[in-house]
C-alpha cells in the first residue's frame, strides 16, 4: 500500500462541505490535512464539522506538508486559486465548473502540462449511477446504435433560484450535463442553445436548453432549470432498437447531505433500490434495468493513485476545456439566435 496523498480543500460551502469534505474523509487513500478558508462563517463551520485544522491560505497548507489540493470555492475562483496551488507544487482537484471560459480551461491545463502536475476535475457525475448504467447498455449494445440522448438536470427552487457561486445554470449543470454527453457520444460538430434569465440583481440564467450535434451522428438534446415544475426523465436515450427511461436523481447527493458518506455506508453506498431502476423500452414491452452502483467513492482513490503515478487521472483536464468549447458556444448561440459550428 502506497503512502496516502497528504490533500487539503480550499472552500468550505455547500460543494465542500457535504461532497468534498465527507469523500476525501472516507478515502483511506487519501490524508485529510484540513481546510483553507477565511471566512469567519466557514471557519466556524469546519470547527463543528471537522476534527481537523484551518488554514488561511494555500500557502500555509502547503507548509503543513500538504501535495495536493481539492478546490471548492466559488466558479469565478477556480482559475486562480489552482494556478497557485500549481505554482505552489500542489496536485489540483478543481470542482466544476473549471473555469468561466475555454481560454481560462485551456491556460490552466497548459500550466500543469509544463509544471508537471497532477489536474483533474470535480466531474462525480461520470459516476451516477443512472449514466454507469446507461454507458453499460450502450456498450452492450443493447439499445443498439444510439441516435438520442435526452438528459436533464431540473429542480423547483425558484427562490432563491441558481446560487450565484455556481456561475448560472448553463456552467453549473451545463457543466455535468455536456460533459456526460461528450463521454458518451464523442466531439461535437453543432451547438444550439436558448437561455432565460432571472430578474433583478445578477440576471443569472436559471433555465437552460442545448441541443449537440455530435461528429458520430448522435443528438444530445440537454436541459437545465430551476424553475422547472414538473422535471422530466433524467435520461431518455434512445438507439436503434430501443430506449432507455429512468426517472429521478443518483441518490449519492442526497445520502451525502443526510450525513451519510462512503465510509458509514460501506457496500450499502451507490446502491439504488429497485423502484427507482430505469427500464429499456420497446413499444409496449418494458424491461426493468438493474441499476449499476453510484461510485463517487471511487474519484478520490482514483487521484491519489494518479499522484503515486499508478494510475490515470479520473477526469482528464483537457476533458474540461472542451466541455468549457462547448459551453461558449452554447452561449454565444443564445445571444445571437443562431447554430454554431465547432472545428
Amino acid at each position: 500500500m502506497t503512502t496516502p496523498v497528504r490533500i487539503g480543500l480550499a472552500g468550505y460551502g455547500f460543494g465542500g462541505r457535504f461532497f468534498h469534505g465527507p469523500l476525501l474523509a472516507s478515502a483511506h487513500e487519501c490524508e485529510f490535512l484540513g481546510v483553507v478558508t477565511t471566512s469567519p462563517e466557514r471557519r466556524a463551520q469546519v470547527a463543528r464539522d471537522l476534527d481537523r485544522p484551518i488554514f488561511a491560505s494555500l500557502e500555509e497548507l502547503a507548509r503543513a506538508g500538504a501535495e495536493a489540493v481539492a478546490v471548492s470555492t466559488p466558479a469565478a475562483t477556480h482559475m486562480a486559486l489552482a494556478q497557485e496551488a500549481m505554482n505552489l507544487g500542489l496536485a489540483v482537484v478543481c470542482d466544476k465548473p473549471f473555469a468561466l471560459d475555454a481560454a481560462s480551461a485551456r491556460e490552466t491545463a497548459e500550466l500543469a502540462d509544463r509544471l508537471g502536475l497532477t489536474l483533474t476535475v470535480y466531474q462525480n457525475r461520470r459516476w451516477d449511477s443512472d449514466f454507469l448504467t446507461l454507458r453499460r447498455l450502450v456498450d452492450q449494445g443493447r439499445l443498439g446504435t444510439l441516435t438520442r440522448l435526452e438528459s436533464r438536470f431540473e429542480r423547483f427552487d425558484p427562490e432563491p433560484g441558481p446560487p450565484a457561486a455556481g456561475g448560472g445554470t448553463l456552467l453549473d449543470f451545463g457543466s455535468h450535463l455536456v460533459d456526460q454527453a461528450l463521454v458518451l457520444s464523442g466531439p461535437v460538430e453543432r451547438v444550439y442553445a436558448e437561455t432565460r434569465h432571472r430578474r433583478g440583481a445578477g440576471r443569472l440564467d436559471e433555465d437552460v436548453f442545448v441541443a449537440l450535434t455530435h461528429r458520430s451522428g448522435v443528438r444530445s438534446h440537454l436541459w437545465g432549470s430551476w424553475r422547472q415544475g414538473a422535471p422530466g426523465p433524467r435520461f431518455r436515450a434512445t438507439g436503434t432498437s430501443g430506449t432507455f427511461l429512468v426517472d429521478g436523481m443518483d441518490g449519492q447527493e442526497a445520502l451525502l447531505t443526510a450525513g451519510a458518506s462512503p465510509a458509514s455506508e460501506g457496500e450499502r453506498w451507490g446502491v439504488e433500490p429497485e423502484n427507482r431502476w430505469g427500464h429499456v423500452l420497446r413499444g409496449a414491452y418494458a424491461e426493468p434495468v438493474p441499476s449499476a452502483r453510484g461510485a463517487w467513492d471511487l474519484f478520490y482513490p482514483a487521484f491519489a493513485a494518479a499522484v503515486r503515478g499508478t494510475g490515470p487521472v479520473p477526469v482528464d483536464p483537457w476533458d474540461a476545456v472542451e466541455t468549457a468549447t462547448v459551453l461558449d458556444a452554447a452561449r454565444a448561440a443564445a445571444h445571437s439566435g443562431r447554430t454554431i459550428s465547432l472545428s
